[in-house]
């Protein structure tokens, strides 16, 4: 029996406060910033610039919202993406401790923005951390009492292998920790409610139009399209895996994109009641982490597996499902109706590619999972930079983002032999 449905979008999608269409730029349009990518990272950058009186035209290559940011696991994971211990040993104790207050930065910015824009995005609290394998119950002792002493950090708790069976309704998974400070919302809500807050500020977005080249001409910066011209002082890139040759080498040698995939099921009536008790967001200790919550009307939305080469599997639904089952075998006669993918940035050590590319030009990608949260902080530090204000973007330039290996021609087959080989070990 096929239960996979006939999904045509995502659920989110289906589920959206949608924009009226933005027109494309036709012409020449004249800003002091022009913002490439609207989604996260590029609207917390114009929001912030127009509350500041700056001119901001942002370039859209598809629509708002339609990249990453309205495609993901809609997951608020507190902190950068590498824990604390591994920042202290990486960039110091000073760094790192400056590394988790813009953390706590970024995650009151979003309640504040959420709450100030009336953005209803359905933000829920709480984030789960699941073990998928026997061992590692003192490791999280230790991370909870590590973070509450040096960090004054007080929203950790453990939880045993019984309660949180007991909590998900499945009996897969050894325990692991719950985020209180975490939490979870609907991304493309997200993205629509700021790109809203945008233009009630007076930026222009201009849908379908894609930036194809970046110049400078008589001491100005010009971004062409292919109907028309930006012509602007300073020029901030976003996109995350979408982030093209316009960034230049350095960027595409520390930026892989990957794909990752998620589905919604059928409403579950009574039976989610049973599952995920408390509304929290789940994720797993796995390399291809699987990341599970609930919807408000009742369904499961799950994340799980990745590719990494152009395209996505052609029976995406099943391939998500396959996954699915294996947390919630229970679910077997429940029915898929939507399933999605998008395309992420990932870095070598998951470290956020943030720079200033060229005098005025700015960049931020390679969230590696972790952008719901940070990325429309790191917009607003961009658009700090733009004015001269550069500290938070000096400050996550010192986290390391090394090529990956290989050049130009080797990189690809020695990075998906090396995320193959860490996914295999998932299964072991």
């Amino acid at each position: 029996m096929n239960n996979t449905g006939h999904p045509s979008t995502s659920w989110y999608a289906a589920t959206a406060h949608a924009l009226p269409p933005l027109p494309a730029l036709d012409g020449d349009a004249f800003a002091d910033v022009c913002v490439v990518g609207a989604g996260y990272t590029g609207l917390g950058a114009a929001l912030e610039l127009a509350s500041r009186g700056v001119s901001v035209v942002v370039l859209e290559a598809a629509q708002v919202g339609s990249g990453a940011s309205g495609r993901n696991g809609g997951q608020v994971h507190m902190g950068q993406r590498n824990d604390q211990a591994w920042l202290e040993k990486t960039v110091g104790r000073d760094d790192a401790l400056a590394l988790w207050k813009m953390a706590l930065d970024a995650r009151s910015h979003l309640t504040a923005t959420i709450a100030e824009h009336a953005i209803a995005c359905d933000f829920t609290p709480g984030m789960i951390h699941a073990r998928h394998k026997t061992g590692g119950e003192g490791e999280d002792l230790d991370h909870i009492e590590f973070m509450a002493a040096r960090y004054g950090y007080h929203e950790l708790e453990l939880i045993d292998e019984d309660a949180l069976a007991e909590e998900l309704g499945t009996a897969v998974y050894h325990g692991g920790t719950r985020d209180n400070g975490g939490g979870h919302l609907h991304p493309l809500n997200l993205a629509l409610g700021l790109a809203k807050a945008a233009l009630a500020r007076g930026v222009v977005i201009h849908e379908r139009s894609r930036a194809r080249a970046w110049r400078r001409e008589g001491g100005r910066i010009v971004v062409e399209t292919a109907a028309g011209r930006v012509l602007c002082d300073q020029l901030i890139l976003t996109g995350d895996g979408y982030l093209d040759e316009l960034a230049g080498g350095e960027a595409r040698a520390r930026v892989m994109p990957i794909n990752n995939f998620v589905l919604a099921t059928e409403p579950l009536g009574e039976r989610a009641e049973t599952i995920i008790r408390s509304n929290a967001a789940v994720a797993d200790s796995r390399f291809v982490v699987n990341y599970f919550r609930k919807s408000p009307d009742g369904r499961l939305l799950f994340g799980g597996g990745e590719n990494y080469r152009p395209g996505f599997p052609p029976d995406l639904p099943g391939f998500v499902r396959r996954h699915m089952l294996k947390i919630y075998p229970d679910l077997a006669e429940v029915k898929v109706t939507h399933a999605w993918g998008g395309t992420l940035g990932i870095t070598v050590h998951r470290s956020p590619f943030v720079r200033e590319l060229a005098p005025g030009v700015w960049a931020a990608a390679g969230y590696s999972g972790q952008g719901v949260m940070l990325a429309p902080w790191f917009g607003k530090l961009l658009a700090d930079a733009a004015l001269g204000e550069t500290g938070g973007v000096e400050l996550l330039s010192r986290l390391p983002t090394p090529p990956f290996p290989g050049g130009r021609l080797l990189r690809w087959p020695l990075t998906v032999a090396g995320l193959s080989w860490y996914a295999l070990r998932d299964r072991l």
